[in-house]
């Protein structure tokens, strides 16, 4: 039986042109990215890999991913003039390709960010009709859609750490979606991102936060709202 395509895989995303994989896919790595920041960046280090190296320009692109920096959403009339806004906010970035990376999809970006004194790589891939995925966060496999709930915990690889992490979410009726852990070494730091249905109440964030063992909680309510 042939595979079926919906109606949504053939309109694709809702955008400013002129390609889903060009530019909403990129934007929305961006903002992705931003998210995982904190917020719109003070400095931008972006590089461009495979067929990206190659096209970014022509392809409007690099106009993209300022735009998703800018936290702008992928519709937004602004990411035309996206140079000159960056400008006026005070995003200082730079721009560079590697054309052949073979251990990379085609369609790669990494962002390395900073905001204040915090640092932030996120790599991302995007796979067309705006879909990407987040493939490493600081170092660390995530594999991330973020477009649903998200929550990437980075701490000490403590026993029993995902069973009680679990209980918290399900405490708080979020139901697990996916889950990525990814760690340096046993008993060393590991990383869980976690996709729900759902979101997660700050006071259940906060808890996170203040656990003696947890390093770093990062919050992703949904990076189109």
């Amino acid at each position: 039986m042939a595979e079926r395509s919906s109606i949504f895989d053939m309109i694709g995303p809702v955008m400013i042109g002129p390609s889903s994989s060009h530019t909403a896919g990129v934007v929305r790595i961006a903002r992705a990215a931003v998210k995982v920041l904190g917020g719109i960046p003070d400095e931008a280090i972006i590089t461009f890999y495979n067929s990206f190296a190659r096209t970014y320009e022509g392809h409007g692109s690099d106009k993209a991913i300022i735009a998703g920096l800018l936290n702008y959403k992928t519709d937004d009339i602004r990411i035309k003039q996206a140079f000159e806004l960056a400008e006026e906010a005070g995003l200082e970035y730079t721009f560079k390709s590697i054309g052949s990376a073979g251990t990379y999809h085609p369609n790669t970006i990494k962002l390395n960010l900073i905001k204040g004194d915090r640092k932030v790589e996120v790599i991302g891939e995007s796979l067309g009709g705006g879909i990407i995925n987040i493939s490493k966060v600081n170092g660390f496999t995530a594999n991330i859609s973020a477009a649903l709930h998200t929550l990437i915990i980075t701490a000490e690889d403590t026993q029993g750490s995902i069973a009680f992490i679990s209980n918290i979410i399900s405490n708080d009726k979020a139901n697990i979606a996916t889950m990525s852990v990814s760690r340096k070494g046993k008993n060393d730091i590991a990383c869980l991102a976690i996709e729900m249905d759902s979101g997660l109440k700050t006071i259940s964030q906060e808890y996170l936060k203040n656990l003696d063992w947890v390093i770093d909680v990062i919050y992703i309510p949904d990076i189109d709202m």
